[in-house]
């Protein structure tokens, strides 16, 4: 099995790699390092990435930013990195990956714990990702050839700690490891349209 993981040097993206390449080969991508390069945030360079990799049998998205404000200071330009970016670009993602899937292959996004705990300052990444949530469902039940897709909920990381309790206060974080386990059973199980997560 080929896949093709978006996001693999982050602290998310690093654990997935570790866990997935047990059982397949991954073509990583990043903005700035990886097999291939990406801009998420560009159609054209998820284009040049697509053709770059060609057929794969898995696409995984651990990537995606997404603006934090006060809700009094959200402008829609702030909120705008949030739409291209964490919403817009990972669907992107699936709208023009879906030929360089095979048959049977899947697709896996990221979401968040927010969009169903909400925290101050957190509206913006709340809105990516709930949307994310329900365009994956809608699509599961019309994905063609048998492809699957899924998305992972994780809660705040325990690696991300020390830089974000201020803001998860009273959460109790996970490890990056256990979230690739999310992803693992996205990829390699028979599950579509599902929100995994791990909170």
């Amino acid at each position: 099995m080929k896949i093709l993981l978006i996001g693999a040097s982050g602290t998310l993206g690093s654990a997935v790699k570790e866990r997935l390449e047990k059982k397949a080969e991954v073509i990583t991508a990043g903005r700035h390092s990886g097999d291939v390069t990406v801009d998420i945030t560009s159609v054209d360079s998820i284009k040049k990435m697509y053709e770059q990799v060609g057929k794969i049998d898995a696409i995984v998205s651990a990537t995606g930013s997404a603006t934090f404000s006060p809700l009094a200071e959200l402008t829609p330009e702030k909120n705008a990195v949030t739409i291209s970016s964490k919403l817009g670009g990972q669907i992107n993602l699936v709208l023009l990956g879906m030929n360089s899937l095979n048959d049977n292959g899947s697709f896996t996004l990221t979401t968040g714990i927010m969009m169903e705990d909400p925290i101050v300052q957190g509206a913006s990444a709340a809105m990516a990702n709930g949307a994310v949530t329900a365009f994956a469902k809608s699509a599961a039940i019309e994905m063609p050839r048998g492809i699957r897709i899924n998305t992972v909920s994780p809660n705040v990381l325990e690696e991300s700690w020390d830089k974000l309790e201020s803001f998860f206060q009273g959460f109790v974080p996970v490890p990056a490891a256990k979230v690739a386990h999310a992803f693992e059973k996205s990829v390699f199980g028979a599950q579509t349209g599902e929100t995994y997560k791990v909170y």
